[in-house]
C-alpha cells in the first residue's frame, strides 16, 4: 500500500502509465493532454499507486508543461500541509445565522476569524474588530465573506493565517475577479492578461458591434469548416442570430469568444431558431 504523511509526497506511474504523486490522503495524475499535461485530483484512492486508474480522479486544474512543473506543484500541496500543520486550526461547533443559512460548524483562524460551513455553501465571518482591521478596499461591512471568491479579501487582509499555497490562490481570485479591489490595494492598474475579468470587460467593449460566436459544431456538409452560430457582442440576448463558416483550423473559441470576420468567413442560413 501507499505510505505517504501529509508531509511528504510518494511518486509513481499508474496502471495507465501516467506520472503520479500522492500527498497524505489527496492523490494528483498529470494526465497527457494535446499540448502538454493537465493536473487531476482525487482523494482515499486506497490502492497502490500502480493500480491507480484514470477513473479514480475527477477534479481538474492547472495545465502543466511537463514533470518537472508537475513536481513543483506537488512539492506545493505538500509544503501548504506542513503550513497547515503549524496553523493548527481549530473546529468548533456553531449556531450562528450565516448568510447561508445554519452553520454546521467553524473553522477558527484566529480570534475573530473563523469560517462557517453550512448545508449549501460557506464562508468567513469576521467580528467588528477584525472587520474594521481590513483594508477598505477589500473590506464588506456586513463582516461575512462568501468561500467562492469573497474569500481572498480575507487571505489578503490577514496573510499570515494562510498558508502560501492559500495565498496564491487568492491572489488570482482577486485579480481574476475583483480586478479593481486588486489596484485599489496594489495601487496600480493591471496590464493586459493579468485579470480574467478585467480582459473580458475590454474584449466586450471592443467588440461590442462584431459577431462573436455563442455556439459551434463541425459542419456535416461542408468538410473542414466549422459551422457558427453568432450574436452581435456575443450576447445571447441580442436577436437575431447569424450563421457563419469557420476553417477548423483556424476556429479557436479562446477565453473569451470568437470574433467573425465579415469580410472573410462565409455565411450560413440558420435552419431553425437555436433556442426553438
Amino acid at each position: 500500500m501507499n505510505a505517504a504523511t501529509p508531509t511528504q509526497a510518494i511518486y509513481g506511474r499508474t496502471a495507465d502509465g501516467d506520472l503520479a504523486a500522492l500527498v497524505g490522503d489527496n492523490a494528483y495524475l498529470a494526465l497527457p493532454v494535446a499540448d502538454g499535461l493537465r493536473l487531476w485530483s482525487g482523494w482515499r484512492i486506497d490502492r497502490p499507486i500502480a493500480e491507480w486508474r484514470r477513473a479514480d480522479f475527477s477534479g481538474f486544474g492547472d495545465a502543466i508543461a511537463d514533470e518537472a512543473a508537475f513536481r513543483v506543484l506537488v512539492a506545493e500541496q505538500v509544503e501548504h500541509r506542513r503550513e497547515m500543520i503549524a496553523l493548527d486550526r481549530q473546529h468548533r461547533a456553531s449556531d450562528r445565522w450565516s448568510p447561508w443559512g445554519a452553520s454546521q460548524g467553524g473553522s477558527v483562524y484566529a480570534e475573530g476569524v473563523v469560517f462557517h460551513v453550512t448545508a449549501s455553501h460557506g464562508g468567513f465571518n469576521l467580528d467588528d474588530p477584525r472587520n474594521a482591521a481590513m483594508p477598505a478596499a477589500l473590506r464588506i461591512e456586513s463582516g461575512w465573506y462568501e468561500e467562492d471568491c469573497d474569500w481572498a479579501m480575507v487571505a489578503f487582509g490577514f496573510p499570515e493565517l494562510f498558508t502560501a499555497y492559500e495565498r496564491r490562490i487568492a491572489e488570482k481570485t482577486l485579480r481574476d475577479t475583483y480586478p479593481e479591489r486588486w489596484e485599489a490595494v496594489h495601487g496600480r492598474p493591471l496590464a493586459p492578461g493579468e485579470s480574467f475579468t478585467k480582459d473580458r470587460r475590454l474584449f466586450e467593449e471592443a467588440h461590442a458591434q462584431d459577431w462573436i460566436v455563442i455556439s459551434a459544431s463541425m459542419s456535416g456538409t461542408t468538410p473542414g469548416l466549422v459551422q457558427c452560430v453568432a450574436a452581435l457582442g456575443g450576447k445571447r440576448d441580442r436577436r437575431p442570430y447569424r450563421g457563419f463558416l469557420v476553417p477548423k483550423a483556424e476556429y479557436r473559441a479562446g477565453p473569451h469568444g470568437f470574433v467573425i470576420d465579415e469580410a472573410r468567413h462565409e455565411t450560413w442560413e440558420l435552419p431553425t431558431a437555436p433556442d426553438a
